[in-house]
Order: C-alpha cells, then structure tokens, then sequence
C-alpha cells in the first residue's frame, strides 16, 4: 500500500528521520501508518504524538496500522480534536507463496469485459453489504463497475456464459501482487468459485515472480478458510480505526504534544530540526 499511494499525485509522504516510522497518504484517503514493531511502547506513543502535531490535520477520517497502533494514534488523535473512535476493523495481511490450485470447479475464468459490466455492478453492490452493511442500488456500482474493468486486472469465472464470480489483481509492488474485490454471490457459494479465480490470479502473479498478497477481515472465518485453504500463509495484522465525522481542534493539546511545543516550538518553525521528512512521490520507500 504504501508503494501504491507514495506513487499517487498529490500523496502525502512522511519518514521519520531514524525510519522508525512511516506514513502515507492519498488525497481525501485513508492514511496507512507503519511503526518499527520493536520500538518501546512510551517511544511509540512519543513518535505518534508528535506526527499528529506535525501533521496539524483536524479531518482525518481514520488511520490503518498496526492493530495496537491504529488505536493508540486514535486514542492521541481523538485527545487533541474533539472526536472519538466510531469504528474498528482487524484485518490479516495473507501472503501466497506457493499456489495450490483447486480442482473440479466448474466454469471458465478469464478477463472481465464490458459487457460483464452490469454484472460487475452487482458483484460490488453485495460485497458493499456483506463486507461494511450498507447496502446500494446495483445502479449506483455501474460506473465503479466500467472503472475496474477498464483497469484490466479484474476477472470473472463464468458458467455457461454467466459471471459468478469475480476477483482482482490491484496493484503490483516490486515484489508483491495486491488481490481484492473476492466475491461470490450467496446463491452461488460453496461451489469453489471464489478459491478457482484467487488461485488463478495467484498463479499469474508467482509467474511474474511476485508473491500474491490479500487483505482479510477478520469478522469473516470463512474467507480466511478459503485462503489458507489455497496456499495463503497469515503475514501480520492490520487495523483500521475510523474516526468521527467533525473534528474540531480542542484548546488542550496531548501532555506530549504540548511538550513539543514547550521545548521546539512550532513545527513550522523548527526547520531542519524537525524529526520529519516530507518527500516527493515514490520516495518513500527508497
């Protein structure tokens, strides 16, 4: 992810100076935040602190990290702007170094076209359901639906010309392939469609020497069966904390972010003394 939103225009980049810390940011996005797992917990909080000072931004929406760090920079966030946590989801980041393909399933896989458009629609309007309950007019996915087809990374299984399911390749990293957008509709699950176009997909990707990797709720054991099942291997938790709508900078900032004040002065004044480095797209992670 972090190689993904770095390449975006207008994304915002930030490294600690040590590299104990990295966040990012696409625009109007949900930022990604990695923490070196090894820091002390008073460091990590000591770090989170000040980027949320540094940052000055009342209208974040959420933050995706680590579990424990998700809910700590929540927690200092929600302390320095008049919001709380409304939301969490634990994810678990799945890699697939070794493929294995299942057999006996019935249908064709190949890429999604245009004319799989209206199905397509369909497909995201019940993963909109099953995966956050909202539910949405099919009508509404259609030009979300024309978007990822277009990308071509999206690929159905069909049987006797009908789409049953779908799934896609979203991005590649230098050495990790992204899949997302599994689904299958309820009427046509347990048949081993969803398990046919992952491993398809993962096969393409080993082929290019890139290792597959998914992200997984895990509120849902049944997808999480499903890819093991297939060769995917648990590679580390993630957490998304989302916070409240209206953020409104509060008079008390955090004990620790009033020390940075107290002992540097504003960030904007700091200058090359800032723990900080803002860098262009694609520079994080060199």
């Amino acid at each position: 992810m972090f190689h993904l939103i770095t390449g975006l225009d207008g994304a915002l980049a930030i490294r600690s100076c040590d590299g104990d810390l990295l966040f990012a940011q696409s625009p109007g996005g949900t930022p990604w935040l990695w923490v070196d797992r090894d820091l002390p917990e008073f460091e990590r909080q000591d770090k989170l602190a000040q980027l949320i000072e540094f940052l000055d931004d009342p209208s974040l929406k959420g933050i995706c990290s680590e579990p424990r760090t998700a809910e700590l920079f929540a927690e200092l966030y929600s302390a320095g702007y008049d919001s709380g946590l409304k939301f969490c989801m634990d994810m678990e980041a799945y890699a697939c170094p070794r493929v294995h393909v299942p057999t006996g399933v019935n249908g064709t896989i190949r890429p999604s076209r245009m004319e799989d458009r209206e199905a397509v629609a369909v497909f995201l309007a019940g993963f909109s359901e099953d995966g956050y309950g909202i539910t949405v007019e099919p009508e509404s996915q259609m030009a979300e639906a024309g978007k990822m087809i277009r990308s071509g990374g999206l690929y159905v299984l069909e049987v006797d010309g009908v789409p049953q399911s779908m799934a896609r390749i979203a991005h590649r990293a230098p050495r990790h392939g992204r899949i997302n957008a599994v689904f299958t509709p309820r009427g046509e699950r347990g048949k081993g469609y969803a398990g046919a176009v992952v491993s398809a997909l993962c096969s393409m990707l080993l082929g290019e020497g890139l290792v597959p990797m998914l992200y997984a709720d895990l509120a849902n054991p049944s997808s999480n069966r499903l890819y093991q099942k297939i060769g995917f291997v648990k590679s580390g938790k993630s957490g998304i904390s989302v916070l409240d709508e209206s953020h409104r900078r509060t008079e008390e900032l955090t004990a620790a972010g009033k020390q940075r004040y107290t002992d540097g002065g504003d960030v904007s004044e700091r200058g090359m003394e800032t723990p900080w480095q803002a860098l262009c797209n694609g520079c994080l992670m060199r």
